[in-house]
Parts: C-alpha cells; sequence; structure tokens
C-alpha cells in the first residue's frame, strides 16, 4: 500500500456494515459519533455512504446523503490519518458529490479543511460550536413530557420547519431508536419544540433541540437532562443562536471546538432562530 496512489483506489457504496469502520474513524477524530448513529443515517439514504478501498482495505470514506430532489449533506469525510496526503481524500470527494446530481450541498466542517471547502464552491452560512461539560440535575417543567407515538406527526412538521429539507424517514427512526429519548413541550395545546438525547463515545448528545422561545429550549434541556445529572453532554449549537449559547453557558457548558455550516447554493427557507442543537454534524 505505500506506493498506492489515488489511481489504484476504489471508491465504492458502503454498507450498513461497514458503519463501524467509519464510525470509529470518526471518534478517533473526536467527533464523538452516537452509538446508534449507523441506522438512522442509512434509513434516509443508503446509497449515500462511501469508502475508498486499496486492496481491498478501507482508507477514506465520505458520506452526501440525499433529501428530497433539492438537497444533500455532506460528512463523514475521513482519510486514514497514517495514509493522508496522497490524494485519496479528493477522489473519494468526487465520487460522494456526483451522488447529489445537482442538489445543493450542506455541510459542518472542521476549521482545518474550511478553505478547501471554498474552493469547492462552498460558503459559509454560519459557525456553530460544541458545548459540553457535566449534564445539570434536570427538571421537568409544565408543558414538557416524553414523546408518544402520536406526536409524530406533529414532530415532523416542526422538524421540516427547522430544517432545509423534509426528512421524515429520518426523523421517525431517530425518534425511535434504542436509546434515544426524546421530550416534547406544548403550550396552549401546540407543539413549541422537541429535543433528542442519545449516548455517544465520549458524552451524550443532545440533538436536535428545536424550539420557539429560550423558555421552551431551557424547559426541554432541562427535561433531556433530568436522568442525566453529572454524565458528560455535548451539544452543537450554531454562533447565531446566542439564547442557545447562553442556555449552555448557563449550565457551564464550554465551547470545545468549531465547525462553519456552508452550502454550495440556495436553500429553502428554515427557522434557524429554533435551533438550539444540531441534528448532529454528520447529517445536518
Amino acid at each position: 500500500m505505500t506506493s498506492a496512489g489515488p489511481e489504484d483506489l476504489v471508491v465504492t457504496q458502503a454498507s450498513l456494515d461497514d458503519w463501524p469502520v467509519i464510525s470509529g474513524w470518526a471518534a478517533d477524530e473526536g467527533w464523538n459519533p452516537g452509538l446508534s448513529d449507523g441506522p438512522s443515517f442509512f434509513t434516509q439514504d443508503p446509497e449515500g455512504f462511501f469508502l475508498g478501498r486499496i486492496g481491498g482495505e478501507p482508507v477514506s470514506a465520505i458520506s452526501v446523503v440525499n433529501y428530497g430532489a433539492d438537497y444533500a449533506f455532506l460528512g463523514c469525510y475521513l482519510v486514514r490519518p497514517d495514509l493522508r496526503g496522497r490524494g485519496y481524500g479528493i477522489a473519494t470527494w468526487k465520487t460522494g458529490l456526483a451522488h447529489a446530481e445537482g442538489r445543493t450541498v450542506g455541510l459542518d466542517g472542521v476549521v482545518a479543511q474550511q478553505d478547501n471547502y471554498r474552493q469547492s464552491g462552498f460558503e459559509l452560512a454560519y459557525r456553530t460550536a460544541r458545548f459540553s461539560g457535566t449534564a445539570p440535575v434536570g427538571e421537568t417543567a409544565p408543558g414538557v413530557r416524553p414523546a408518544e407515538a402520536a406526536d409524530f406527526e406533529a414532530i415532523t412538521a416542526y422538524d421540516s420547519a427547522c430544517y432545509p429539507a423534509d426528512r421524515p424517514l429520518f426523523v421517525q427512526r431517530w425518534l425511535a431508536t434504542p436509546g434515544h429519548r426524546t421530550v416534547v413541550r406544548h403550550v396552549d395545546g401546540r407543539l413549541t419544540g422537541y429535543g433528542v438525547i442519545r449516548p455517544a463515545r465520549d458524552a451524550l448528545r443532545i440533538g436536535p433541540l428545536f424550539a420557539d422561545t429560550a423558555e421552551d429550549a431551557r424547559a426541554l434541556f432541562l427535561a433531556l437532562t433530568a436522568d442525566a445529572a453529572g454524565s458528560e453532554v455535548a451539544i452543537d449549537i450554531p454562533r447565531t443562536t446566542t439564547a442557545g449559547i447562553a442556555l449552555a453557558e448557563e449550565f457551564g457548558l464550554t465551547p470545545s471546538f468549531e465547525t462553519a455550516r456552508m452550502y454550495t447554493g440556495p436553500v429553502r427557507p428554515f427557522a434557524g432562530e429554533r435551533i438550539y442543537g444540531v441534528t448532529t454534524l454528520e447529517l445536518g
């Protein structure tokens, strides 16, 4: 493998069976993937994951997950550290992007790669910071309760208003994944937000946390941490949601790293002010 060049790389679609390889590399980068993320990710677009191999051995990965006819999200862009600088990454990148077939593509880029993404046509939309720390003692505020099957229609509609595309298949699987805990808040009979917490490699991750107001977000956050007090928790918050940053700081969470949400073109309008926590940096 030491002399193999990018012309020797074979990039093919990855299967769910390949997910442990991809998530293991992501964990090595400190991305803290969820323990059960794979099935939800593949439910959205089972053809949107790719592995590059040299002599049958995995060396690179990327995901370009399609949402409808207009939008795709790029994530899991990885090359084994000992094999970087050989052109495997860009060859994998080109194969993955072809899957988007003209859709606007979004990504959450780490700082070190943002200039490269600009050269590939991505433009900055906003920055996101991961806040992490010890989960506070939670509580249940009025109107907050665990999500039920009857809430699914309202949750998917709410999610669609907070995201650049509809994603009912993903949301349904995300809510139903073992270990994921979902809470909702209703005020005057209307859904005013929902949130999910899940186990991950290094800390419990909260995402999404979508809410009408800072009060709704705070109530949901405390309900999500009600069974997690004293555990490490992490949440990815757009820097544009200043009330979300204030919420994290109120409970002693501190920023650990930053990414940039970037797009190759226009996306449909969505309620960015309701995003107090991004769903995942892998699928947006």
